[in-house]
């Protein structure tokens, strides 16, 4: 897709009700938030360029795409492991077009960049994907009931 940028969510404040949407959307029917009012709490949180957490949002010509965040914590009592790569999504129209990879590209160099040497995160379902772009499986585990896996990844030195 031509012309995506990839930029901090505080610099882009409007894409946060349509982000809140679309996560309460994807992934309400597994935490039970309730309504988008919740995830928008969360979003707003990750308004920082500075400290974790922080998010991203792709956009192009004035449309959201995606989303990605770098946190300090992504999954309960595995607060041994930090930070993670949390909160991927692409909206459906705008997938397979590299814009998730380029989203986890984004949050692998903040990290680098804070001299973090190695990430996490949690899948329930899209190991291969992650295995593609070089994720390792670590250990599986089980969220709201629902098997996945914690993956890493060790970042190479800056």
């Amino acid at each position: 897709m031509r012309g995506v940028r990839i930029s901090y969510l505080v610099e882009y404040p409007e894409y946060v009700q349509q982000l809140a949407q679309w996560l309460f959307e994807e992934w309400d029917s597994i935490l039970g938030e309730g309504n988008p009012e919740a995830r928008i709490k969360k979003l707003k949180a990750h308004m920082n360029r500075d400290e974790l957490p922080i998010a991203w949002v792709a956009h192009a010509n004035g449309e959201l795409l995606g989303t990605a965040a770098l946190r300090v914590h992504d999954l309960e009592g595995s607060e041994d492991l930090t930070p993670w790569l949390g909160g991927v999504f692409v909206g459906s129209p705008f997938r397979r077009r590299g814009i998730g990879a380029a989203l986890c590209t984004t949050v692998e160099e903040a990290a680098r960049l804070r001299g973090i040497q190695t990430l996490y995160l949690f899948t329930l379902d899209k190991q291969a994907w992650y295995l593609r772009l070089g994720w390792k499986v670590l250990a599986p585990c089980v969220w709201h009931e629902r098997r996945g896996d914690i993956m890493s990844k060790v970042l190479q030195n800056a």
